[in-house]
């Protein structure tokens, strides 16, 4: 016998970056003038596109930078595809909670192993700087995935950035790549680029902690409160 599992609660999204209001603008404006055929199935394929467009960019970036362009173009793709697929469902009433959960975030935890995948992979950041950054990436991540399953908050940013931040540093970051090229590194060893992305990875791997203890006080309190009332 199939035991169907109930519909999960509605999670209360929080997102306070700084471009969470032009950025929610400019999908609605998007969701609004978006041709029929495109669901949001297609937008999150889509997203997965830009990812391997990103990893393709800095991997080819070994034989000539200019390839640096397709992971820079890959980065817009994955974010049109990436925002857009939740933005519409909603846009368009025609969300499937599990599913859409389920999906977006597998997607997003693929996408994220290829773009640092790929930046490990470039001439410009080591491998090992690259896996510390994606520690911290999905570290991250899963204190997001624990609190909405103990608190139903899905917390979107962190230090008032989000994933859209995120990305414009590591366009930025891309350009200056294409600019300065691949250095000798400090002692021989680590470049500039590793130093930023592993300097990034080590902020979110304190956030996780820092996130980790603040919530865990939460949840302390409320558990005990809990007991205080059945008491």
């Amino acid at each position: 016998m199939t035991v169907l599992s109930q519909p999960p609660k509605a999670l209360s999204r929080i997102q306070q970056n700084w471009l969470a209001a032009k950025e929610r603008r400019l999908l609605n404006w998007l969701c609004a003038h978006m041709p029929a055929q495109v669901t949001p199935d297609v937008l999150t394929a889509t997203g997965m596109v830009g990812a391997v467009m990103i990893f393709a960019g800095y991997a080819a970036s070994n034989a000539d930078p200019a390839w640096l362009l397709i992971a820079i173009i890959g980065y817009v793709v994955q974010w049109f595809g990436d925002s857009m697929d939740g933005s519409l469902a909603r846009f368009r009433q025609i969300e499937r909670p599990s599913y859409g959960y389920f999906i977006d975030h597998s997607c997003d935890g693929l996408a994220t192993l290829l773009i640092l995948a790929g930046i490990g992979l470039s001439p410009y950041v080591t491998m090992d700087v690259a896996l510390i950054a994606l520690a911290g990436y999905l570290l991250l991540s899963i204190h997001a995935f624990l609190s909405a399953r103990v608190l139903g908050e899905f917390k979107l940013s962190y230090l008032s950035a989000g994933p859209t931040e995120l990305r414009i540093m590591l366009i930025a970051l891309t350009v200056m790549m294409m600019m300065l090229g691949a250095g000798p590194g400090l002692f021989g060893v680590w470049s500039g680029f590793d130093l930023f992305v592993g300097g990034v990875g080590s902020i979110l791997i304190l956030l996780f902690v820092g996130q980790t203890w603040v919530t865990g006080q939460r949840l302390a309190q409320i558990d005990g409160e809990t007991l205080d009332a059945k008491n």
